[in-house]
């Protein structure tokens, strides 16, 4: 392994010439956004050893792609157990907005303790 670092003369210093090669320009979701700042504020050494190999990008991505698609997943098991019906839907919307909203947040705090928070 050739590893010939580069410097920079900056005053009396000589900094190395550290550069990252070109990441994709895909963004991040809101579940790769989470992942990320779970990383920075609680798992600093891991963030560090991802973001200095050139791994954290990727890892975010197949965080938010395989968040969505449990999502994806969750949501119709999550509301056939509550009861969320299409008969439901037409006859009071505002409880089945209220379902809705139930089964989505109970999806998302299992989406936290399985990929986001481990």
């Amino acid at each position: 392994m050739n590893n010939t670092l580069t410097y920079i003369q900056n005053g009396d210093y000589l900094i190395p010439n550290l550069q990252l090669t070109e990441q994709p320009e895909t963004p991040l979701g809101k579940y790769g956004r989470m992942r990320k700042t779970y990383l920075k504020e609680h798992r600093p050494i891991l963030y560090n050893r991802l973001l200095m190999s050139e791994k954290l990008y990727p890892h975010l991505l197949e965080i938010d792609r395989t968040a969505n698609s449990r999502l994806e997943q969750l949501m119709p098991k999550l509301a056939q157990a509550a009861g969320v019906t299409e008969e439901l839907k037409a006859r009071d919307m505002m409880q089945w907005v209220g379902l809705m909203n139930s089964c989505k947040a109970q999806a998302e705090e299992i989406l936290l303790a399985e990929l986001i928070n481990s």
